[in-house]
């Protein structure tokens, strides 16, 4: 596994258009240690190789959704004579952007 150090984390940073303070790189390196010892940890666990990953812990299914099925499309008449504002057969709306 790669190891990470400031020189690392700091061309990646750069990489990335942003700089920290040194104390803030040690930190994040100390914090990097940790997760690469959890890792390791969970690594030496007998059988995790071979285990099929777990997506979601229970089973779904979207049985109450309605069937879509298709009608026919609404009068655009009807809907045009309920609007404020209609400029050649279609709705006008105020202006949202300066």
């Amino acid at each position: 596994m790669k190891t990470v150090t400031k020189e690392v984390l700091k061309t990646t940073a750069n990489k990335l258009m942003f700089d920290m303070s040194d104390e803030q790189y040690d930190h994040l390196v100390s914090e990097f240690d940790i997760l690469i010892k959890q890792m390791n940890l969970i690594g030496e666990i007998e059988g995790v190789d071979t285990a099929e990953p777990m997506t979601f812990p229970f089973d779904v299914t979207n049985d109450y959704l309605r069937e879509d099925v298709a009608t026919a499309p609404e009068n655009k008449e009807e809907i045009l004579k309920n609007s404020a504002d209609v400029v050649d057969g279609q709705i006008r709306l105020p202006k949202v952007v300066k």
